[in-house]
């Protein structure tokens, strides 16, 4: 007994020595600096930068997933830079060049494998998660033997993911049970689907279409069933406005039994009854939304915008249906994260190279941040989340 007590001992004596205390990771993220191909690794607890890591390349339209223990954050880069990040190490754990022009990523249902979009040469490719070695290359060929940009990828449940083709028109299904061989389901879209989303409860994947009003939905549980247009002509006989920057789908608002959606070239939001999928209102806001979050308790939805209007922030209440506060967080806000449960909303401000904190009860802000150019924000409780 005494030797083992001994032993004991001595072990968590040399795990003291050994620097850093253990914690875990469920309150900390990842900020993006795409200017400097760099990001900060942030504690939402205590509201500050714990390290800063540079050598990301091209972060100028950067997304980020999560390995399912919430240790490594994937980093998807725009010059096809994939960097696998250590959150307790605060390093570079792996990093490859695995396209041209990438847009994006999504990690499987059983965190296994990492998914890559890309421009150039368009089509996915699966990765992985452990060692990043390519496990999967799906080319989006289309007509005579042309290559479509991917966009809207998405992880979907029976480890599959989701993905539309802008030129081709199209949504692909690639099921990775055996990645040596995904087997493959094609359904038509429409013209220029840009972007896609899935629903929370991992249903209906929906790509938002460019070159027309309206968008594809795609039941997951019936996929014999096709596509089905939802909101089709929603802006027919409108003018629409110059388009400065396109909405993202995956930051289209969903809370309870409505979802909240970005109008393309206009200054409203869509809402949708996700029951009908029908359209049951609209909401006039300051500018050409980009992004449209809900907090986790669904009772505010916060808007950001696209130039002239990137200055500001938008708090829609849900239950009445009106903006209810307009913020002013700082010049070019690009992007906007929630903490888990919803009590504080992190602003990245570009051009004033800064990130707010606010708190979502009293709207006032409760902490700043110095960042370079800061984008995307992104945290680790998304692991947890279907399509995030």
């Amino acid at each position: 007994m005494c030797i083992r007590w001994c032993l004991t001992s001595l072990l968590l004596a040399l795990v003291g020595c050994t620097g850093a205390p253990l914690r875990g990771t469920g309150d900390l993220g990842v900020v993006i600096e795409r200017d400097v191909g760099r990001v900060q690794v942030v504690d939402t607890s205590a509201r500050k930068s714990l390290a800063t890591i540079a050598g990301l390349g091209d972060l100028s339209h950067a997304s980020v997933v999560y390995s399912r223990d919430g240790r490594y954050a994937y980093i998807f880069g725009r010059d096809g830079g994939l960097t696998k990040l250590d959150l307790l190490k605060r390093g570079i754990d792996k990093r490859i060049l695995q396209a041209g022009n990438s847009i994006g990523g999504a990690i499987s249902q059983d965190g296994r494998y990492v998914a890559a979009q890309n421009y150039t040469p368009g089509g996915v490719k699966v990765f992985d998660a452990a060692t990043l070695n390519l496990v999967a290359n799906i080319p989006a060929a289309y007509g005579d033997g042309q290559l479509s940009k991917v966009v809207g990828l998405t992880d979907a449940p029976g480890n599959k993911f989701v993905f539309s083709l802008f030129d081709a028109g199209e949504i692909w299904v690639a099921d990775i049970s055996d990645p040596s061989a995904p087997e493959m389901q094609k359904f038509p879209a429409g013209k220029q689907p840009y972007d896609g989303l899935i629903t929370p409860d991992g249903r209906y994947y929906i790509a938002g279409l460019f070159g027309e009003d309206g968008l594809a939905m795609l039941d997951l549980w019936h996929p014999e069933k096709g596509t089905r247009r939802i909101l089709d002509g929603y802006g027919h006989g409108e003018e629409k406005l110059p388009v400065y920057k396109m909405p993202h789908l995956r930051g289209w608002a969903v809370a309870g039994t409505r979802a909240y959606l970005p109008a393309i070239g206009r200054h409203e939001l869509l809402v949708v009854d996700t029951q009908s999928w029908h359209e049951v209102g609209r909401i006039a806001v300051a500018g050409q939304p980009v992004f449209a979050i809900a907090r986790p308790d669904g009772r505010q939805v916060w808007v950001n915008f696209a130039f002239p209007d990137n200055g500001q922030v938008q708090i829609v209440d849900t239950e009445t249906q009106q903006v209810t506060q307009t913020l002013q967080p700082g010049r070019a806000v690009l992007h906007l994260e929630f903490t888990p449960r919803g009590e504080a909303a992190w602003v990245s401000s570009r051009d004033d190279n800064k990130v707010i904190v606010y708190d979502t009860g009293t709207l006032e802000p409760v902490a700043e941040l110095p960042a370079s150019s800061p984008s995307g924000i992104f945290f680790t409780h998304r692991l947890g989340k279907i399509g995030f």
